[in-house]
């Protein structure tokens, strides 16, 4: 095998505001240490991959790939393929009966003459990448894998800041300024801010914190109504603090009677376990993606917390607001740009040296940014409710904290 480098990109899972920024990063990183390495990207993730359909790199791209720090989602596309789940690669066309979907992979990898891929996704992209490492690995087809963690929730164990996270919760921030306006279209009106995620209790609370510092201001005249009060989030429920609701409904209510309306920040992993319990009580099927989880929008916790709370509390009116596919489609902010920038430029040093694994922040090694290996890389990880600024959140805006709660998503 020659010496020389073909690089190969893919984007997968759900979007993210950094996967443009990245494969802009990686592009640039590569065309200033070596022009002439030569560069493809898989449409649609594992997807084209599979099917063999890319994108080559040209002079036009490597000369204008930082128009991409500009933009949110994926120019090179996505989707959600498990490699080991056989059955649904078949379903979808995307492998022949019998076949391994690894295999193909592989093979396809080493016709286009690649020898490093960069996938760019979150826990699920990079397990799957993981997978398909060591598959190369264990049939010595001598490619490297190296993954840049994507995703919103920031619960990617062991990294300490997944790309678009922070850009995410300034967004679903932004968003929520203008549907918090809805609060006086009725009296007692409920207003439910669904935050988009399967572990997303480190997004929910961040994006209520910058939410809250967006509206801490002079510039009210509660003599007329207009109140950082009105304004104000109420509850912040997550998938990692148990929650009592027939007490938090109390709280609520008098909140409700005090300033006509109620605002609450759900994360769309709080209460699926109960959601799916009920579901399967009443004999409904819980649909479920081709990793195995539950399909969040189909079960749609926001919904479930509306109707708990709604009669409760006394609401004339519930509003359910997700910000979701507002704020994972956002270019990156300044914040993330500089976190990708880091973790690019240390991914395109790792395939030039021969290393692989995922680019990050490693919690269990003093915080250091390194190429982590692949299995140590999973997702789920539970946000900390013991974490100070989260402790201040609740007490600024009076709720009890409640016990900490074991997350199996």
């Amino acid at each position: 095998m020659s010496d020389k480098k073909k690089i190969a990109i893919l984007t997968a899972g759900g979007l993210a505001p950094c996967l443009s920024s990245a494969v802009g990063g990686l592009i640039e990183r590569y065309s200033e240490i070596d022009p002439t390495i030569e560069i493809i990207c898989y449409r649609g993730g594992y997807k084209g991959l599979l099917l063999g359909d890319s994108i080559q790199v040209n002079e036009e791209i490597r000369e204008n790939a930082g128009i991409l720090h500009r933009y949110g989602g994926s120019p090179i596309g996505n989707s959600r393929v498990k490699l080991t789940n056989v059955a649904d690669c078949v379903k979808r066309g995307l492998v022949k009966e019998g076949e391994d979907p690894q295999k193909v992979a592989a093979d396809q990898l080493v016709k286009d003459g690649v020898t490093v891929l960069h996938t760019i996704g979150g826990d699920d992209t990079n397990t799957a990448a993981a997978d398909l490492a060591k598959f190369l690995a264990d049939n010595d087809y001598g490619l490297q894998v190296i993954g840049l963690p994507k995703t919103i929730d920031n619960d990617v164990f062991p990294i300490k800041q997944s790309l678009g996270a922070w850009t995410a919760a300034e967004h679903g921030a932004n968003f929520f300024e203008n549907v918090v306006a809805e609060h006086n279209a009725n009296p007692r009106m409920l207003i439910v801010h669904e935050v988009m995620g399967r572990s997303c209790g480190w997004l929910t609370a961040a994006t209520a914190v910058q939410y809250r510092n967006y509206i801490d201001h002079d510039e009210y005249l509660p003599e007329i109504g207009l109140s950082m009060d009105r304004l104000d989030v109420h509850g912040v429920y997550i998938p990692e603090m148990a929650i009592d609701i027939p007490a938090e409904a109390e709280r609520l209510k008098a909140v409700m009677d005090d300033l006509d309306n109620v605002n609450i920040f759900v994360s769309e992993g709080a209460g699926v376990e109960s959601i799916v319990a009920q579901m399967e009580a009443n004999g409904q099927e819980v649909p479920r993606d081709a990793f195995g989880h539950v399909k969040l929008d189909a079960v749609n916790p926001g919904k479930w917390f509306a109707d708990q709370f709604a009669k409760m509390i006394g609401a004339e009116k519930v509003m359910v607001q997700k910000s979701g596919y507002y704020s994972r489609a956002a270019a990156a902010n300044a914040e993330d740009l500089r976190l990708i920038k880091s973790c690019t430029d240390l991914a395109v040093e790792c395939a030039l040296r021969g290393e692989s694994g995922v680019i990050g922040h490693d919690e269990d090694n003093q915080g250091l940014l390194r190429a982590i290996e692949f299995e140590r890389i999973k997702g789920g990880k539970p946000f900390n409710i013991d974490t100070e600024w989260f402790e201040s959140l609740l007490s600024d805006i009076g709720q009890i904290k409640g016990e900490k709660v074991e997350t199996s998503h």
